[in-house]
């Protein structure tokens, strides 16, 4: 293997790998809150490197505030939920002759 088929293998799993973290972030955000809770817990013990505790500091989630933009909906503040609507009709089908 040449040099450049090296580092043409690790830019591109580095790639790959930025843009599989960024899909686990968009599409299973309280998954990957729970997984970045657990990482940082690990690392961020007493005793642990300084690099390490500094890791787990900067992965750590973010709590939820209690604003209008975190979307907990713990302070009841973000408006109230649409009423069921009472003039629907039930759906008919009809067949074709």
């Amino acid at each position: 293997m040449s040099s450049f088929q090296v580092i043409e293998t690790v830019i591109i799993g580095a790639i790959v790998l930025a843009s599989a973290y960024v899909a686990f972030r968009k599409l299973l955000p309280k998954t990957s809150t729970r997984v970045m809770a657990g990482v940082s817990a690990s690392l961020n013990h007493e005793g642990r490197p300084g690099i390490l505790r500094a890791i787990g500091k900067k992965v750590q989630p973010a709590g939820a505030s209690g604003s209008c933009g975190d979307g907990c909906g713990s302070c009841n503040s973000c408006g109230p939920t649409p009423a069921a609507r009472t003039d629907t009709q039930p759906l008919t089908f009809k067949s074709r002759h």
